[in-house]
């Protein structure tokens, strides 16, 4: 949860009702292969509800993501085809987020997409931290270290933390279809 935390926190009230109202709801059942490792995509997604296994050929499966985690966002950077397969670990609910209609909102909106972007950065340099620690490189730091644990957050982005899941929460909602509204923003 805390890697959507990074991005939420970063964006606007106005920005997450955007991506909200041009997104996709999308539901997967087990078993069901989202990203395929080596093909392009041209969208990104957010994980709102479940559990997915990131695999990579030749060594198997080499993460699990729960809820807000951001999958496709390597590609959509670099447009690259993708580096590992991520298939559903039961029901998963998403976010899907079409490329062409945020590269058409960063053209009319620069302020969004820098935003975006900054957030997109910091969520990309956290999993390379994470990655990085996992694979054994480093020491593990102690507690009067100035390093970062693994579940510690940057100390820049704690005031936003709060805002962020209130964020997240919202959006389950308005995907889910209990805005209160009866649609979505």
């Amino acid at each position: 949860m805390r890697k959507v935390l990074y991005i939420f926190g970063l964006l606007t009230d106005s920005d997450i009702e955007w991506l909200a109202r041009i997104g996709s709801p999308r539901s997967l059942t087990d078993g069901t292969v989202l990203i395929r490792e080596g093909e392009k995509i041209d969208r990104m997604f957010i994980l709102i509800d479940g559990h997915m296994d990131v695999s990579v050929a030749g060594l198997g499966i080499v993460a699990n993501l729960g809820s807000g985690e951001i999958l496709g966002e390597m590609s959509f950077v670099d447009s690259s085809p993708t580096s590992a397969t991520v298939t559903a670990r039961g029901e998963v609910k998403l976010l899907e987020l079409p490329k062409r209609a945020l590269e058409a909102h960063f053209a009319e909106d620069p302020g969004f997409g820098m935003r975006f972007f900054r957030a997109l950065t910091v969520f990309l340099a956290d999993r390379m931290r994470s990655t990085i620690k996992r694979m054994g490189y480093g020491k593990v730091g102690d507690l009067n270290a100035d390093e970062m644990m693994e579940d510690e957050l940057d100390e820049s982005l704690l005031d936003t933390v709060s805002i962020a899941g209130d964020r997240f929460s919202r959006m389950m909602k308005v995907l889910s279809g209990s805005s209160g509204h009866g649609e979505r923003p």
